[in-house]
């Protein structure tokens, strides 16, 4: 197939785009000046140069026009008609042919690309952020990012924009099925793997929203209000390991302010945090919309502006031409983005469209799911079920029949064949639960009912053997969920098809956690959250023992809304109500102020001994574990080692997981990870397990210093299955003799 990217753009066509597209007018009547004149020669195409000698060699080469016309994004929605290059991603930044540099396609990316389907290409819907954040395996990471870097490569696309390092800091965030869970450091070494292999396949991969964008419901006006110290350690730290472990070549900027700066204006969080403490070489753009000033925004490290042009195309050419932005600061600002494409070979190799290889991405699509799922209860053994034995089956409710339910919003990945249940207010992938568990109990009575009576499907569950009941909510970008309540009564539902058949298994699909009332009346619960394309087939796996469970909870699952650090999220002012004396002024943002400030998710309920539901870590095997012999040793860095012992009858992984204590004086939450490892072990088998705890698990970070520091004192390591599950600890003097 003829590579779209490289279609030369004649100035007949760029002309008449520029009348089409409005604001971009300029944009495009600079573009069609760079087709006249000599085409110089290209000596930043010599791959023996570094990066940065490269794009040097090509900035210097550049007019003002040139370089304005690759800091901000075409509008191509705006378009009609669109460009003819534009492959239908989420963002486009026209080339420039006289320097032999081609368009940027941007597509988005946390769960698949995005936008395929609209355009007759095939990509494979991977499980939620949050899923696989849950398998607690790098290696599955790294999986997941190639194949996300190899399609974004193959349907001819330059930028993944995927992976956000934003902790979930309250359930009811809407986009927390983009998150990869509640601690820094496990968020930054799982999204580090992903990144990292997503740009091994030669696209620039995208780390976002920076920062602190941590509930959806007035995302564009609320203004986050937080010391120093406490977004080092929290947010800012997970997105400092993931940016620096995985080299992530751009960085966007979340839609909220911090301290009453928007992010993509913020000095602290560009200029002084990203660029300057953590050296990023990559660039940093906003999010769809998300620019707001020229000048300030510029001058504080932002660097592009998506989609369109309204601060960052006339207005800032007029800005450089009176001396208000530097040459040199519009300079590093171009030199960023084409320094990233020099250094993952973007701008080197012809990109040549081809179809996705669906089978590849389904085979790790359903070992991402098989890995994920988290076994929350098992009473008396009644998972894994067996064929043999299973005279008869119920399966009910959230379409089981039809497929598996997916997170809403830009992460939206298009559902192979169209959606699997038309007219839902979401999308379902043609994953049948249904059909796999028949395929697996294919000498059993499986009958289906959709759970939208309720007194017929306890009836179902009542005349069988065993009862499987799927349950779902819905979660997507742009608001929050009012409540962790299962909604549109699925919660009676349970309780109903429990008390009718005691041996009654649920599977949650979900974007986090959820409230669960029927939890002591049922025999046994899956979390199965956003599972992808292969989810079905993931999930009857597990429910016959074929695979098994090995996925723990990255979050924390509260009993109640009460037990939260607020027992309702906030919101924006609401105005006064009819008839009110007082008249309503508007207000352009609103302060949040997180009152768990250091303790998120599992470190607010140690700290305020308030036992969750299911804790942080938590996840059961259908076989058991036994932790012994721990041994700390402590040079310039502190090692922990261990046993593990598959006390069961059947092969398992384990998650084992390494939390320490700081000494009082620190003023930190009662613990914190600090290491972790996922260990296959056959049954009756003992590994030994030796981990390096990352120096910045042991820190605490000294605003007035401006940097990290490990305090004297004495520290105790805890080690276990979960956060609330640590058999061995042993306490470690550092700094003190």
């Amino acid at each position: 197939m003829r590579s779209l990217t490289k279609t030369m753009v004649t100035m007949a066509t760029v002309a008449a785009l520029a009348l089409a597209i409005g604001p971009d007018r300029a944009a495009y009547a600079a573009s069609a000046k760079l087709t006249q004149g000599k085409t110089p020669k290209r000596p930043w195409m010599d791959k023996r140069l570094s990066p940065d000698r490269r794009a040097a060699l090509v900035v210097e080469q550049m007019t003002l026009d040139e370089k304005i016309n690759l800091v901000h994004g075409l509008n191509v929605w705006r378009a009609n008609p669109p460009p003819r290059q534009w492959l239908g991603g989420a963002g486009f930044v026209p080339g420039i042919s006289r320097l032999g540099i081609g368009d940027i396609q941007m597509t988005d990316g946390r769960s698949g690309v995005g936008r395929g389907a609209d355009r007759g290409r095939y990509a494979t819907a991977l499980p939620s952020a949050l899923a696989l954040a849950a398998s607690w395996d790098l290696n599955l990471a790294r999986d997941f990012g190639a194949v996300l870097g190899k399609e974004c490569r193959e349907l001819g696309f330059q930028v993944s924009l995927g992976g956000t390092a934003n902790l979930v800091r309250d359930p009811r965030n809407g986009r927390n099925f983009e998150c990869f869970g509640e601690d820094p450091l496990f968020i930054g070494k799982m999204i580090a793997a992903e990144l990292k292999a997503t740009q091994h396949q030669g696209v620039v991969a995208n780390i976002n929203r920076y920062a602190l964008n941590d509930q959806e419901t007035g995302r564009t006006v609320y203004n986050v209000v937080m010391d120093r110290r406490t977004m080092r350690e929290t947010d800012l730290l997970a997105f400092e390991i993931a940016i620096k472990e995985s080299g992530v070549g751009s960085v966007m900027g979340a839609y909220n302010r911090l301290n009453g700066d928007y992010c993509c204006e913020n000095r602290y969080l560009l200029n002084d945090v990203l660029k300057k403490a953590w050296a990023f070489k990559g660039w940093v753009m906003s999010d769809w919309g998300g620019t707001h000033s020229t000048v300030k925004a510029v001058l504080a490290g932002f660097d592009q502006e998506m989609p369109g042009d309204t601060f960052l195309g006339a207005a800032l050419k007029a800005a450089v031409e009176k001396g208000e932005v530097p040459v040199a600061r519009l300079d590093d600002m171009v030199h960023r983005i084409l320094r990233t494409e020099f250094a993952l070979g973007v701008l080197d190799e012809p990109r040549a469209l081809k179809p996705v290889n669906p089978f590849t991405g389904a085979e790790v699509a359903q070992r991402v799911a098989e890995g994920s799922l988290v076994l929350l209860k098992n009473a008396d053994g009644l998972l894994p079920l067996k064929a043999a034995s299973t005279a008869s089956l119920a399966v009910i409710g959230s379409h089981a029949d039809a497929g598996v339910l997916s997170g809403g919003g830009s992460d939206q990945v298009d559902a192979a064949g169209g959606n699997a249940v038309p007219g839902a207010g979401a999308v379902w992938h043609p994953s049948s639960p249904l059909k796999a568990v028949r395929a697996k109990a294919s000498g059993a009575t499986v009958n289906y009912d959709d759970g939208m009576d309720v007194a017929a499907a306890a009836k179902l569950a009542s005349v069988s053997a065993i009862a499987i009941v799927f349950v779902h909510q819905h979660t997507s970008e742009g608001s929050d969920v009012p409540n962790l309540s299962l909604p549109d009564k699925q919660d009676e539902l349970v309780a109903a098809v429990a008390a009718a058949n005691p041996r009654t298994i649920v599977v949650l699909e979900t974007g986090g956690p959820v409230t669960m009332p029927w939890i002591a009346k049922v025999g046994a619960v899956i979390e199965a959250w956003y599972p992808g394309i292969r989810g079905g087939e993931a999930i009857a796996n597990v429910v016959f023992g074929d695979v098994n469970p090995s996925g723990k909870l990255p979050v924390t699952f509260p009993r109640s809304e009460a037990d939260l650090p607020e027992t309702r999220l906030p919101g924006p002012p609401r105005p006064s109500a009819p008839g009110s004396a007082k008249r309503p002024t508007p207000a352009p943002s609103f302060d949040i102020h997180y009152a768990e400030g250091l303790k998120v998710g599992y470190k607010w309920f140690d700290a305020e001994a308030k036992p969750p539901l299911f804790p942080f870590g938590f996840g059961l095997s259908y076989t058991t574990f036994a932790y012994s012999g721990l041994r700390i040793t402590r040079d310039r860095n502190v090692q922990v080692s261990f046993q593990v012992t598959n006390t069961g009858r059947l092969a398992g992984d384990e998650v084992a997981q390494v939390y320490v204590s700081l000494p009082p004086g620190a003023g930190e939450p009662p613990k914190r990870l600090a290491a972790w490892e996922k260990i296959p072990l056959r049954a009756g088998e003992t590994k030994t397990v030796t981990l390096m705890i990352d120096p910045l698990a042991l820190s605490v970070f000294n605003t007035d210093k401006d940097q990290w520091e490990i305090l004297p004192g004495r520290y105790t390591v805890f080690v276990g299955g979960s956060s609330r599950a640590t058999p061995l600890q042993e306490r470690v003097p550092i700094g003190v003799p």
